[in-house]
């Protein structure tokens, strides 16, 4: 049972795939009523959980001895809205006061039936939504997964005007008004306090303009047949949530009894300048975080005595500069090239300055970071096709801008940061990193992983230079033990935004810098694997 909820919670599907995924179930003899009766059984019950009966304080129930708590019910006509008819009348049976909203003449078969049901009951149903702004919560089945056309009245303004009483709202699998796919705001949406989606994690919940509106969501498993998935997905999903269960497959990553400091990895960083020498400490602490055997930073030559200040552990590489403070070439130990390192990061701080140093990385054969002012020369330069001939792998991790300058030719990445994402990828031959609030990374065969958890603490400058020593530490490390690249950069990105969640617990988000940050990626081990009380 615990492997098909770890399973299950990877998933993440389009409406398309979804409607296939229950063709199939519809298909093999599962009665879409009784499907319906179960799905909306088991949002009923969770409803209870997060908003249990309590006695109102107005006049009227203060009178009465029974408990109660008045539900609004918003009605479409579709499916949707038959699951939230069926929980309007469980939630009856239970004791709360249920009033329905429900604006539409024409409804599917089934959602009628319902209808027609719940007014024998003697529940109340309006064909406007005043008579609801009285409820304490409010349930939302107008639009389920699919819609794609823009909310126009009397929907649109009825949504409009329940935002604005601020009340809870429990959506039933997407908020009403976001499209399934991209989480675009189809006109206006249901701002939702939950969210439970049905059966699959969709796509759209999981996409960065549709935040605002999801609240806190979870996955409503309703029993759908991994053969039926594994017929529409195939053996592996093309897109999937990171989660704790396969963070944690790869940490701490594993080291035999009898190892030594090369053995475990051998990490060259190349970043920082005169002006930017804070980006260099940045990344070399998100490196040492990592736990790598081996730590280099290559930075300019007046850097130095700075870097050796900040990590006495690691080996700094004074390098000669430029009049700006740039690093002019690389200057490496005696009997030592770039292919005496197990993976290279390079870029927080370099300053476009340092053009040449990213010819010479592309060159190596390791796997390679590139962030910041790496990403920046890159896109100056266009040098795609000399990474296309990379023969080790190349991790790009732009934020939105810099994703715009390295891939102008892709629409904003912002209306879909998924399809954006995954079509870079396949542009560079690289593994794509698009930072934001659910990071997105794809690599160049069309798989996909989203980050379903961060916080906006960070939203920091700096928070990005410790994710890029972070990746480079432990990809260094898993050059020599048969783990993909593509499993530790979304390791990686899970760490670093749960030390962030972490650090924000403790300190709030606007303490949460990015040198504190740091201090808290080793904080997160400790708690998951360790379980020392909290202070």
């Amino acid at each position: 049972m615990q492997d098909r909820q770890e399973h299950i919670s990877q998933i993440v599907v389009t409406a398309q795939q979804m409607r296939d995924i229950e063709e199939r179930i519809f298909a093999a003899g599962m009665p879409v009523v009784a499907l319906m009766e179960k799905v909306a059984g088991l949002i009923a019950r969770r409803v209870q959980d997060i908003y249990p009966l309590f006695c109102r304080q107005d006049d009227k129930v203060k009178a009465s001895s029974s408990p109660s708590s008045r539900v609004g019910i918003l009605v479409g006509p579709g499916h949707n809205g038959g699951d939230a008819l069926v929980v309007a009348r469980e939630l009856h049976f239970r004791g709360y006061e249920v009033l329905i909203y429900c604006p539409f003449s024409k409804l599917k078969e089934l959602t009628s039936q319902h209808l027609q049901y719940n007014r024998s009951l003697g529940l109340p149903c309006y064909d406007s939504i005043e008579p609801l702004q009285d409820c304490d919560l409010l349930i939302d089945g107008l639009f389920g997964f699919g819609l794609e056309r823009t909310l126009t009245d009397p929907v649109a303004t009825a949504i409009n005007q329940l935002n604005e009483w601020h009340k809870p709202i429990i959506s039933i699998d997407l908020p009403s008004g976001l499209h399934t796919d991209t989480g675009e705001i189809l006109e206006t949406a249901v701002r939702a306090t939950h969210t439970l989606c049905l059966g699959l994690w969709k796509q759209g919940l999981l996409q960065d303009q549709a935040l605002d509106y999801v609240g806190k969501a979870e996955l409503i498993d309703f029993d759908i047949p991994l053969a039926d998935i594994q017929a529409v997905l195939g053996n592996s999903p093309s897109t999937k949530r990171i989660t704790k269960t396969t963070a944690l497959s790869t940490l701490p990553l594993p080291r035999p009894s009898v190892t030594h400091k090369y053995k475990e990895g051998h990490l060259l960083l190349i970043c920082g300048s005169r002006r930017y020498s804070g980006g260099a400490i940045l990344t070399g602490l998100g490196a040492r975080a990592s736990g790598v055997g081996m730590l280099s930073i290559a930075v300019p030559e007046s850097l130095r005595s700075i870097m050796i200040a900040q990590l006495p552990e690691a080996l700094i590489i004074g390098c000669p500069e430029t009049e700006s403070g740039a690093i002019a070439q690389l200057q490496l130990p005696e009997n030592t090239d770039l292919s005496s390192f197990s993976a290279i990061a390079c870029g927080p701080g370099l300053t476009q300055d340092a053009s040449p140093i990213l010819h010479e990385v592309l060159d190596s054969t390791n796997p390679l970071v590139l962030d910041a002012d790496g990403l920046n020369i890159l896109a100056q330069i266009g040098a795609f096709s000399e990474l296309q001939k990379r023969h080790f792998m190349t991790v790009l991790t732009p934020h939105a801008g810099e994703f715009k300058r390295l891939f102008p030719d892709i629409p904003d990445a912002n209306q879909d940061r998924v399809k954006a994402t995954r079509e870079a990828a396949a542009q560079s031959g690289a593994i794509v990193l698009l930072k934001g609030a659910r990071t997105v990374i794809a690599n160049s065969q069309g798989t996909v992983w989203i980050n379903p958890e961060s916080t906006p603490a960070l939203a920091r400058g700096g928070s990005g230079d410790v994710l890029t020593g972070l990746i480079g530490g432990l990809l260094a490390q898993a050059s020599s033990k048969k783990i993909s690249v593509e499993d530790i950069v979304a390791t990686a990105t899970w760490w670093h935004s749960q030390a962030a969640i972490l650090a924000a617990q403790e300190r709030t988000e606007l303490g949460v810098d990015a040198h504190t940050l740091t201090n808290y990626l080793s904080a997160v081990l400790v708690s998951i694997f360790i379980r020392l009380p909290k202070q």
